[in-house]
């Protein structure tokens, strides 16, 4: 259990904010009184949102940034400083998927992977840390996928990878950030409707179409509230299909088996 955090009145900086599920957990964060900064590397994007937030009564600012960029991260941290005075909930949500056989994979695939997925948070922890941790109060969320509970995705190594990885930083960070006051939530979704694929690499001979487990898809307007729900109740973890439990437990009680299930069920294709 992380720490509750209300969100009324706190400023909240989410990355990717400007579509799918950074979208819907501004929405949602706006309704519950939070004022938000939509950061996006597409800037008509992110204006978009907040325009849609200040049309709903709310109040928010959008703000271009390129989460490769730690000179970008450090510029969207201050004009939230600037715009309200303080910094109060971070969401780190930007993803992209690199595909391909393992064997095809280059280093760009795996180097593009590790510096928007896993390095856009070590870049996050350095920026936006020190004033949480200075000011004793904050949230810290970070998109991790179901990719990084379950290693389904031998079709997208980079992926799955480096959110396995944020899926450890983020356990981590509950450990350091709890006794100084800030709450941590890590977001582990299977299908959500959004466009993460409109930004998809494929090398080698591949499906445009990711493996993926029969999970149930969710609308990123559910996601979002479920994020803003955790961050007001302290729930660290937060999963979109309630399938994946399950499958967690089985893994957890026999990894072996479990693989071997999983590759009766390739050889049955």
């Amino acid at each position: 259990m992380s720490r509750p955090f209300d969100l009324a009145g706190a400023a909240a900086v989410i990355t990717g904010g400007g579509s799918g599920i950074g979208r819907a957990t501004a929405l949602s964060f706006a309704r519950r009184g939070a004022k938000l900064v939509v950061a996006d590397l597409r800037e008509d994007r992110a204006t978009d949102v907040a325009a849609e937030i200040d049309a709903a009564g709310g109040n928010a600012l959008a703000v271009l940034t390129d989460v490769s960029c730690e000179a970008d991260l450090v510029r969207l941290r201050d004009a939230c400083l600037r715009e309200f005075g303080r910094v109060d909930v971070v969401m780190n949500n930007v993803g992209v998927v690199v595909m391909g056989p393992p064997e095809s994979l280059p280093d760009e695939a795996w180097q593009r992977a590790i510096e928007l997925n896993l390095m856009s948070i070590a870049r996050s922890n350095r920026v936006f840390l020190p004033p949480l941790i200075e000011q004793g109060r904050g949230h810290v969320v970070n998109t991790a996928s179901a990719s990084g509970l379950l290693a389904y995705g031998f079709d997208r190594l980079p992926y799955v990878a480096t959110k396995h990885a944020v899926v450890g930083i983020t356990e981590a960070l509950a450990l350091y950030l709890a006794p100084r006051g800030i709450g941590v939530t890590c977001l582990c979704p299977s299908g959500v409707i959004t466009n993460i694929l409109d930004d998809l690499t494929i090398h080698g001979e591949s499906s445009s179409t990711p493996r993926a487990p029969q999970h149930s898809l969710s609308d990123p307007a559910d996601v979002g509230e479920a994020v803003a729900e955790a961050v007001t109740t302290g729930r660290f973890l937060v999963t979109t299909a309630p399938e994946i439990h399950g499958e967690l437990l089985e893994r957890a009680e026999d990894l072996d088996g479990y693989l071997q299930a999983r590759i009766a069920e390739l050889d049955e294709r």
